[in-house]
Parts: structure tokens; sequence; C-alpha cells
């Protein structure tokens, strides 16, 4: 008999399931949150409402401009999946969560590891009161951040020396 998903696994496969609606053609990514065994809310990348997304125009800004991974977030069409599921969710259902997490390349199809959230999303997770975000490393393995590490080793800070 074949053994049970994990829990863990198995959040992280509808996240994966999630990141079919990304609109991005470099990346897409799907979020779950999840609070008491309960899905919350679900979010993936793509343009805002209304607005046209990179894979119907069938090009990226980004990309034409040969901007590097991580760079210069404000020429980006798409609202981040993370951003976009606690958008979808209310504060109190969020409070004590995780958000479960998975990256798809846009060209290749294939899963992205070592990916974590952006220094804008990781804004947004602690503000929304999220307690630990899972990633998705390869089909079984994943890495889980704790947020309050992200409040307590403030990368945002960068090189200024507090």
């Amino acid at each position: 008999m074949e053994q049970r998903r994990s829990k863990i696994n198995y959040y992280l496969d509808i996240a994966e399931t999630v990141t079919r609606r990304g609109t991005c053609l470099r990346k897409n990514f799907g979020a779950v949150i999840v609070k008491d065994d309960v899905i919350v809310s679900t979010g993936y990348n793509g343009a805002p409402r209304g607005r046209a997304n990179c894979c119907d125009l069938q090009f990226c800004l980004r990309d034409k401009m040969n901007i590097p991974r991580g760079e210069r977030y404000e020429l980006c069409r798409s609202v981040h999946a993370e951003a976009n599921a606690i958008i979808s969710a209310a504060r109190e259902r969020m409070l004590g969560s995780d958000l479960y997490m998975v990256c798809i390349d846009g060209k290749t199809g294939e899963l992205v590891s070592g990916t974590t959230s952006c220094q804008m999303c990781k804004r947004l997770v602690i503000n929304a009161g999220i307690e630990r975000v899972i990633v998705r490393e390869s089909a079984d393995e994943y890495t889980i951040y704790n947020v309050a590490d992200w409040i307590e080793n403030d990368d945002s800070l960068g090189q200024i020396g507090y």
C-alpha cells in the first residue's frame, strides 16, 4: 500500500496546482494560506484585475530589459502570489496561519527550488500575522521559514549597520 501523503505536502500539492493560474512568463508562484487545517485563501501571481497579463501580451518588460531576478519589481505587472492570498483573506483568519508556496519556471514548467518571499511580500506576511511560510524544494522536500525570524533578522536593513 502506498504511504499516505504528509499534510505539508498535501497543502504544497494544492499550492502547486494554484501555480497553473499564474500568468507570468518568468516564474509562476502559487500560495495557500491554511489555519487550523482549513484553507483560508489561495493566490497566484498575475496582473491586477482588469489589466492585461504578460501571458496575454506575450512579453515581459523585465525580460526585454534584461533585469535580473529579484530586481526592479516596480516594473513587473504582477501582484505576487502571497499578496493575492493575503488580500483575499480576513486578517483574523490569518493570525497564526501557515502559508504554503510553490514556484514553477514559466519557460520550462519545472519546479524551482531555493525560492522564498521577496522583501515586499515578507512585509505583507509579517503584517498579516502569518506564522510560517513553507516552500516546496522538490516533490517531497520543503523548507519551513518561521516568520518570527524574518522580524528578528531584518534583512531589509542590508548593510546599514544596525
